[in-house]
């Protein structure tokens, strides 16, 4: 199969898409208690939604309905939403300008569109107010939809948070919070 042969409608609910993705965004936001102005990072695989091998079902509709259920969440609670391309793009990241500013990110000339990049990180491409992509960027929690592996994108420490639902369609749904590194051995004080 090339890139080419790659599926641009699905027949999936896509309704219940937007309910499950923005019921395990909120709880996971809730559970790791983030502050307006943190980043969430989220990779996602419609391929995987509708039930096919990542990167081989690609679905605008299916990135549409993630990404808007996840701005509507972002949004609600003041966080920025990292949206993380597939593979053929290293990963790389499209975040608002304003985001990529305050946390100095390094921004980098390139364009998701459904064959490099993936519907989800298109989808945010086309609705944020002032897209750009960056490689690199350490969110304080994220969503993994699909085995997309946003591991990279985590700053340190990260902890699995185990939300209800456990999947968005037919995909694998992960989530993770992160903490402060403990330092200091036996003798330190710490915080919580």
């Amino acid at each position: 199969m090339s890139a080419t042969d790659i599926a641009t409608s699905v027949d999936v609910d896509l309704d219940l898409i937007y309910e499950q993705t923005k019921a395990i965004a909120e709880e996971l936001i809730n559970t790791a208690a983030m502050k307006p102005g943190q980043i969430l990072v989220v990779g996602c695989s419609s391929s995987e939604i509708a039930a096919h091998a990542i990167g081989c079902y690609s679905s605008s509709e299916v990135g549409q309905a993630v990404f808007t259920a996840l701005s509507h969440v972002t949004k609600k609670h003041g966080l920025y939403l990292a949206a993380q391309c597939c593979e053929h793009l290293n990963r790389a990241l499209i975040v608002e300008e304003e985001c990529a500013e305050k946390y100095g990110l390094e921004m980098v000339n390139v364009k998701p569109q459904l064959k490099a990049g993936g519907s989800f990180s298109t989808a945010a491409w086309n609705e944020f107010e002032h897209p750009c992509a960056v490689e690199y960027i350490q969110a304080h929690a994220g969503i993994d939809i699909g085995d997309t592996l946003i591991g990279m994108h985590l700053r340190h420490v990260a902890v699995p948070v185990r939300t209800t639902i456990k999947s968005i369609g037919s995909a694998h749904v992960v989530c993770a919070r992160t903490r402060l590194k403990y330092i200091g051995g036996e003798r330190a004080a710490y915080q919580k």
